[in-house]
C-alpha cells in the first residue's frame, strides 16, 4: 500500500487518534470530560498516525522500564492505543504503523517493547511473542477458611478512591517491582489507570497493608451484587512479602455481604490455594496470555539478563522487521554476545521473545516446530539457561 503516510502526531491531533482507537473497539467517541483525563495519558512524541489522506490508523506508547532475569531494568516501550479505521483494515495500515514504531524504538535505544494483544493472531508477525501468562482465581468466601498457621499479617487501612488515587504511584513502587517482568509506571500511566478504575464501579476501595517496616502491600477492589450473589472483584493486588499477601487475604475474607472473591490475571505460581484448609476453595478458572514482548535490541536484551548453569548455546536469530538484530549469539552462564560460531538453535524474533523470560521452554518450542534444532543437546541446555525461579508476571495492564 503506497497511498498513505505515517508520522508522529502533534498534541492537538491526539484526540482524533483517541476517538479512532475507541471506534476500532466499537466504542463511541469520548466526551470532553473523558478526554480531559485521557489526554494526560498520551505522552508527547509517542503517538503515531497513518494518513491516507485522512487519519486512518494510530498507535501510541509510553516510556517505562522492565525487570529482566537477574534484576536489571531495561528501557521499555509500552505499546497501546493501536487501531485502524473500519474499511481500511487489511491494507497494510497496521504493518506501516508497526514498522514506523519499531524503527523509532530502535533509534531511541529502547531494548524491549510490550503490549496486551486484543487478538492473538496479529502481533507475532511483528516479532512479539507471548511472554507472560496469568490465571483467574475465584474463592468461595463462605466456605474458605484460612489454615491456622497462615501468618497473621499486619494492619490494614481502607481508603476511598479520592484519597487512595494520589497514593497509588507510591504504593505500587513500594510493593510491585520484585518479580521478573514487572514494569515501572511513569507519571503518564496513572491518569488513564485512574479513569479506568473509576469507570468500574461507584465505590472502589483500596486496602493498604502495613507490616513492621511500613507499607508492604495493597489491593484495590469493588463489590457487585446480582442474581442473589455478591462478587468482590480485585482490580489490583501487590505485595512485597508473603506476610502482606496473607494479611490482605485475611482482609478480603473479612469483607461482609460478599459471596465470591474474584482475582483476574494473577501470577501462575501465586500460592492462593496454600492459604486454605481446603485448597480447592481457590479455583483457577482460566489461564490466559498476559503480556506480549518484543526484543527491540536483541544484543542488549540478551546481554542484560542472567542465565542458569548449563553449557553455552549458540542461537541464530532471524528478524525481518529489525534486520540489525539478525545473527548468531553465544548464550551461557557468563552472559551473551555475538559470535561467528556454528548455531545450535535457529529461531525467529517472536520465538526468542517467548523464550526470553523462560515462560516457554526451548524444548517445548522446538517440539512444536518453533525452533529449528541443529544440536540435539541444545534445547535441554537452553531450558536451564533461560529458566527462571518463579513465574514471570507483568501485572500492569495498559
Amino acid at each position: 500500500m503506497s497511498d498513505h503516510t505515517v508520522r508522529t502526531l502533534r498534541p492537538d491531533e491526539h484526540r482524533a487518534a483517541w476517538d479512532l482507537f475507541r471506534a476500532a473497539l466499537h466504542v463511541q467517541p469520548g466526551t470532553d470530560e473523558e478526554w480531559e483525563r485521557a489526554s494526560a495519558a498520551h505522552q508527547d512524541g509517542r503517538v503515531l498516525g497513518v494518513f491516507g489522506p485522512d487519519l486512518i490508523g494510530t498507535a501510541r506508547s509510553f516510556d517505562s522500564e522492565m525487570v529482566v532475569p537477574g534484576g536489571k531494568r531495561l528501557p521499555l516501550a509500552a505499546v497501546t492505543g493501536v487501531g485502524v479505521r473500519a474499511g481500511r483494515t487489511r491494507r497494510g495500515v497496521l504493518s506501516a504503523l508497526q514498522a514506523a514504531q519499531l524503527a523509532d524504538f530502535a533509534e531511541r535505544g529502547v531494548a524491549l517493547a510490550l503490549l496486551y494483544a486484543s487478538e492473538g493472531a496479529i502481533y507475532g508477525r511483528y516479532g512479539y511473542g507471548i511472554a507472560t501468562l496469568a490465571k483467574k482465581v475465584v474463592v468461595d468466601r463462605h466456605r474458605a477458611q484460612l489454615r491456622p498457621d497462615v501468618p497473621a499479617g499486619g494492619e490494614v487501612t481502607v481508603l476511598g478512591v479520592d484519597e487512595a488515587a494520589p497514593q497509588w504511584p507510591e504504593l505500587y513502587a513500594a510493593t510491585a517491582m520484585g518479580r521478573v517482568a514487572a514494569m515501572t509506571r511513569p507519571e503518564v500511566y496513572w491518569p488513564g489507570y485512574e479513569a479506568q478504575v473509576r469507570r468500574r464501579a461507584k465505590l472502589v476501595q483500596t486496602a493498604v497493608h502495613r507490616g513492621p517496616d511500613g507499607v508492604d502491600g495493597y489491593l484495590t477492589y469493588h463489590v457487585e451484587s446480582g442474581d442473589d450473589r455478591a462478587k468482590l472483584e480485585v482490580l489490583a493486588f501487590h505485595y512485597a512479602n508473603l506476610d502482606a499477601f496473607a494479611g490482605l487475604w485475611r482482609f478480603l475474607l473479612s469483607v461482609d455481604l460478599v459471596d465470591e472473591i474474584v482475582l483476574a490475571m494473577r501470577p501462575l505460581d501465586e500460592p492462593h490455594a496454600l492459604l486454605f484448609t481446603d485448597p480447592r476453595m481457590a479455583k483457577t478458572e482460566s489461564t490466559d496470555d498476559e503480556s506480549w514482548l518484543r526484543l527491540v535490541d536483541v544484543p542488549a536484551a540478551l546481554a542484560a539478563r542472567a542465565y542458569g548453569p548449563a553449557e553455552p548455546v549458540v542461537l541464530e536469530v532471524s528478524d525481518r522487521s529489525l534486520p540489525a538484530n539478525e545473527g548468531r549469539y553465544l548464550v551461557g552462564p557468563d552472559g551473551a554476545s555475538r559470535t561467528d560460531a556454528e548455531p545450535a538453535l535457529r529461531l525467529s524474533a517472536d520465538t526468542l521473545s517467548m523464550l526470553y523470560f523462560g515462560t516457554w521452554r526451548a524444548s517445548a518450542l522446538a517440539a512444536t516446530g518453533r525452533v529449528e534444532v541443529l544440536d540435539p543437546a541444545a534445547p535441554e541446555a537452553a531450558d536451564v539457561l533461560f529458566g527462571t525461579r518463579e513465574s514471570v508476571w507483568c501485572g500492569t495492564f495498559f
